[in-house]
């Protein structure tokens, strides 16, 4: 009887007898080669806007060794399912025996087991897995689309012709079944806006050819999605990569390896927004779950990859997550990363959407960002049939949408700066909280910011010097009435306050760490906003 019950057990658990981790190497091969020669590891649009943001290309571009990969590929009962460039790294599946046989292998660093009951294995005499970083005016009938739109005020950008024309976007999800042909994505075909793409899982440049599930379909009409007189998308004249690294009939974290590999691929060819409803905190295995507290930004694989995909200047956006009336409450990775643009929902009406993942204390930075409507979002689904649906999976990439078409307005931004105008535009940008974060954005304003730093210099007020060390100097026209004086990190975080009525005066700036800030200044009948650099 107790051989049966031994059985049974072994039969309900053999999906878990494979395990999941990730090998991550010593080094790379012909760095310095190939970061002379970045065109045989990148394309020359990736280049051209690494090279327009100052973004440097470094030894994570490299790809991973090849040698390395066959290596590990010999070895028996291991199976290889994604690599990262990024990371250095495999996500292999396995026996455990065979998994920590690989580490037998000389330029193998480090193994991290997803099973959190299994220990990890690391070289401490090698060093961290760290690298040293060296047209014509449109005024659309919205449709089913308008509320959603007119709360963030995204129109306004597409009456200047700002629809996201020239901005490239990749989309992060689980399948795009019938995008090739439907009439909602004809204008997105015939323009040539739809670049490629690309099935993780499947391994296949088929990306239309998986139908489980229309997922990803629905996320990017909410952007790209075009009806005449009935349904317009927030960036229709944006470009599109189409990758699908959700495997949604399982739960597993070679999704996370999935979603990092695409970003890497996103990196090389130029994309300047990810956008991923997606997140991670639970699989199948529960061994493999993680906790609330390592929704810390840092902890999990993919919110690492999200990172340095921020760092190579790609504005990721994620959506919170719809765990906000369930025990686990918070934000899921990746959107618990510092560099990732999170993104709540709220209803109709701009109230918060009890589903909409909460913000919490683990984060590092204010999480979610902004919201927008993800309750009774308009979509449209994989029928050409224009549908109600829930959830932060459809206010992320309305937002992503109203960002490129912010973007084209002002092609010079970077990332950073482009998600600061976006927060401080925001409904409660000096209050946010851990529901609705800064709030609800308003693109008119954030265009309105990004032109009037842009002319500050053209106009009667005086900043200088710019970037500065230690004192900021103000020269503004003479005026009666109290001014307040504000200055915000690119978080969005308040550094400086003060009240003035002078017409010249200056701010202590010595004790700031390096980096870019806003300047606001308000009174009773003007305001004035300026970016500067503190080195």
């Amino acid at each position: 009887m107790k051989f049966i019950l031994f059985f049974l057990c072994c039969i309900s658990q053999a999906a878990f007898c494979q395990q999941d981790a990730w090998v991550y190497f010593a080094d790379k091969e012909n760095v310095e080669t190939s970061l002379e020669n970045p065109i045989f590891i990148l394309s020359q649009s990736a280049i051209d806007r690494k090279k327009l943001h100052s973004i440097s290309i470094d030894a994570r571009d490299v790809p991973v060794n090849p040698t390395y990969i066959s290596a590990v590929k010999t070895v028996n009962n291991i199976t290889v399912f994604a690599k990262s460039k990024w990371m250095n790294a495999l996500h292999v599946r396995g026996g455990v025996a065979a998994i920590k046989s690989l580490f037998n292998l000389e330029f193998v660093r480090t193994i991290d087991f997803a099973d959190k009951n299994l220990p990890d294995l690391s070289r401490p005499t090698l060093q961290d897995n760290k690298f040293t970083i060296e047209a014509n005016l449109e005024d659309f009938e919205y449709g089913s689309a308008q509320n959603q739109t007119d709360m963030i005020h995204v129109g306004a950008l597409h009456i200047e012709d700002f629809t996201g024309h020239g901005i490239i976007i990749a989309v992060f999800d689980s399948g795009f079944p019938n995008v090739a042909t439907m009439a909602s994505f004809e204008r997105l075909r015939t323009d040539q806006n739809l670049l490629d793409g690309y099935d993780f899982v499947n391994r296949t440049s088929a990306i239309y050819d998986y139908s489980g599930s229309s997922h990803g379909t629905r996320v990017l009409s909410t952007m790209a999605g075009y009806i005449e007189n009935k349904f317009v998308g927030t960036a229709p004249d944006a470009s599109y990569y189409l990758f699908r690294t959700e495997e949604s009939e399982i739960e597993n974290p070679i999704e996370e390896s999935y979603w990092v590999e695409a970003a890497e691929r996103a990196d090389s060819l130029g994309v300047h927004i990810i956008t991923s409803s997606l997140g991670y905190n639970t699989f199948d295995n529960p061994n493999y779950n993680y906790t609330p507290s390592e929704m810390d930004g840092t902890t999990t694989f993919i919110s690492r990859g999200a990172t340095i995909a921020s760092q190579k200047g790609i504005l990721v956006v994620n959506s919170a997550g719809n765990s906000g009336n369930t025990p686990w409450g918070i934000v899921t990775a990746p959107a618990d990363a510092k560099g990732v643009f999170t993104v709540g929902a709220v209803n109709g009406d701009g109230l918060y959407a009890s589903f909409s993942s909460r913000g919490s204390n683990f984060q590092p930075t204010q999480k979610p960002d902004v919201v927008a409507q993800g309750l009774g979002s308009f979509v449209i689904d994989e029928t050409d049939s224009i549908v109600n649906n829930n959830g932060t999976s459809f206010s992320a990439p309305i937002v992503a949408g109203a960002i490129a078409s912010l973007w084209q307005a002002m092609p010079t931004a970077s990332a950073e700066q482009i998600k600061q105008y976006v927060r401080m535009s925001a409904s409660q940008y000096d209050t946010p909280d851990y529901l609705l974060g800064f709030g609800i954005p308003d693109f008119e304003a954030a265009l309105a910011l990004t032109l009037s730093t842009k002319n500050a210099k053209f106009n009667t007020f005086k900043v200088y010097p710019n970037p500065v060390a230690h004192e900021l100097h103000l020269k503004l026209p003479s005026s009666n009435e109290d001014r307040t004086l504000r200055v915000y990190d690119v978080l969005g975080k308040k550094i400086i306050e003060q009240m003035y009525k002078d017409a010249y005066s200056k701010i202590d700036v010595s004790a700031l760490v390096s980096g870019i800030y806003l300047l606001k200044i308000d009174s009773k009948t003007t305001a004035f906003n300026f970016q500067f650099i503190k080195f």
